[in-house]
């Protein structure tokens, strides 16, 4: 049994668990939402904001952090929770994943990866030692390790070579951070499963990753271009292979019935920038779906975004106000619909615990999605 995870209850009629993860920042309870502050900052949002509406942790981001301002500087100031003002847990992507999608001139050899930033073209090059040098220097609670994440659609010989190479890179990075004592010291270390659509390559993938006994695993290469069916049988077809001791995450996603969905499969753990990005282009989530504050129907609507939503939000401003921001383009409107869409996913997560808990989560669950899909309005 881990001494850092623990299932607490489960779902009878469905995978879904609670859980509790122990980090040095505090303990967080599962399934969780973790807001993105890729760039060291939740956008648009202080700590407080964020203490108000319970996010228990958030992510930064290796790639953008080492660039700008560059991890030396924020182990210089106390590490990334003290130069950015947040006492809570952190996790930090690797960064692999901003190498291949961002840089001009990438080159993947089985030592890692080496690219131009995309700031000014500087050679960069992160491996498995690099990763956890970075992330050391950030002192995140959570690190990952770095991977290489096929895109979709993708041949199976591709495939099979980033799966390996995926793996050769999790062993170096689990014993470069044993060597200079960064699991020691109470820090985790989350393996990434890759495989893309092909199910015996995600098998072995997590079969050789669980052998290495990483304190979590996390499934990646899912939501990068493929049909939601084809996501959600990946990460069904990965889960009966990882341990039911460790938290799993899924990477990058993703909508509201994603997230039911995949929590009914086992998953512990999500991070999205959908929440904070499409606020500030005046979306906001309801349970009837997602809307548009610009539509010209909330101009008189002296109503909040949600009545069934408790946030600062809701509790001060009207629609009518929010659209004159958000057409007036005035950062307080971003500001304003983030916290509330944030709180959203946030309150969802905290609901998903107490179904699991109850004993009827997977009735709950699909009610819930019918009447966010079923309710939803066009957007313009």
């Amino acid at each position: 049994m881990s001494d850092h995870f623990q299932v607490l209850s489960k779902d009878p009629n469905s995978d879904a668990r609670r859980g509790r993860l122990q980090t040095l920042h505090g303990q967080i309870e599962t399934p969780i939402f973790m807001p993105v502050g890729t760039q060291g900052t939740v956008k648009g949002l202080t700590p407080q904001h964020l203490k108000e509406i319970d996010a228990q942790i958030i992510l930064g981001n290796t790639y953008h952090l080492n660039l700008r301002p560059g991890s030396e500087l924020i182990r210089e100031a106390g590490g990334l929770h003290t130069f950015m003002g947040w006492d809570g847990p952190i996790l930090t992507d690797s960064g692999g994943f901003q190498a291949f999608s961002l840089a001009k001139l990438s080159k993947i050899t089985d030592e890692g990866v080496a690219f131009q930033s995309h700031l000014d073209g500087a050679n960069v090059f992160l491996g498995p030692k690099e990763v956890i040098e970075i992330q050391s220097n950030l002192a995140s609670d959570i690190a990952m390790v770095i991977d290489e994440c096929p895109p979709w659609p993708c041949e199976r010989d591709d495939c099979e070579k980033a799966v390996d190479r995926t793996s050769s890179w999790a062993l170096a990075c689990k014993e470069h951070a044993e060597s200079v004592g960064f699991l020691s010291s109470g820090h985790h270390l989350f393996a990434i499963v890759q495989g893309s659509s092909f199910e015996d390559l995600r098998k072995r993938s997590a079969e050789v990753l669980v052998e290495l006994d990483f304190p979590g695993y996390a499934i990646g290469g899912v939501s990068v271009g493929e049909p939601e069916p084809e996501m959600m049988r990946q990460v069904a077809a990965t889960c009966p292979f990882l341990p039911d001791d460790k938290p799993r995450y899924t990477m990058g996603l993703g909508t509201p019935p994603q997230m039911l969905k995949m929590i009914g499969l086992g998953i512990d753990m999500f991070d999205c920038v959908l929440p904070s990005r499409v606020a500030r282009n005046g979306a906001f989530f309801t349970s009837s779906g997602m809307k548009n504050i610009r539509n010209a129907q909330y101009a008189r609507d002296h109503s909040p975004l949600a009545e069934d939503l408790d946030n600062y939000t809701n509790r001060h401003f009207s629609k009518a106000y929010l659209r004159h921001l958000t057409l007036a383009k005035e950062m307080l409107g971003c500001t304003l619909i983030t916290i509330h869409n944030l709180s959203f996913y946030l309150k969802l997560m905290k609901e998903a615990r107490s179904r699991i808990e109850a004993g009827d989560f997977h009735r709950w669950s699909l009610e819930w999605i019918e009447r966010y899909e079923t309710g939803d309005e066009k957007t313009s």
